[in-house]
């Protein structure tokens, strides 16, 4: 039971998170973190973390203890991205303001949580 919600929160996580990543180069986020490179450098840094969401999705699927490491750390990704935007936003940045950016967001935040707890939970019973 458990294995199935968390391959399924994990599921949904990576679509938020990915669809946060469109929304990032909308909002140029390269420039938000000062990233020199510019929408190149942030395209080529995609591929492998897009990659290494979709390679942890198989993994969770499996339920191997590698699924586990990669649940905790897009569970940590989802998590940051939460507060850092938070953090910019209330330094008055304009990025990630939008209705759909903020829904995304806060989506992100409640599943990472839920992911997270769950795979703790899993790796500690």
């Amino acid at each position: 039971m458990i294995p199935d919600v968390l391959f399924w929160l994990y599921f949904a996580n990576a679509i938020l998170i990915i669809t946060h990543e469109i929304d990032s180069g909308y909002w140029r986020e390269w420039e938000l973190f000062g990233m020199r490179g510019g929408i190149d450098l942030f395209l080529l840094l995609h591929i492998p973390m897009l990659g290494a969401i979709l390679y942890g999705l198989i993994e969770a699927h499996r339920g191997t203890m590698t699924g586990a490491v990669f649940s905790l750390i897009l569970g940590g990704a989802g998590i940051f991205a939460f507060c850092i935007h938070t953090y910019f936003i209330k330094k008055g940045r304009p990025e990630f303001r939008g209705m759909m950016s903020q829904a995304i967001l806060h989506a992100t935040l409640v599943i990472s949580l839920l992911q997270t707890c769950l795979t703790l939970y899993r790796l500690l019973a």
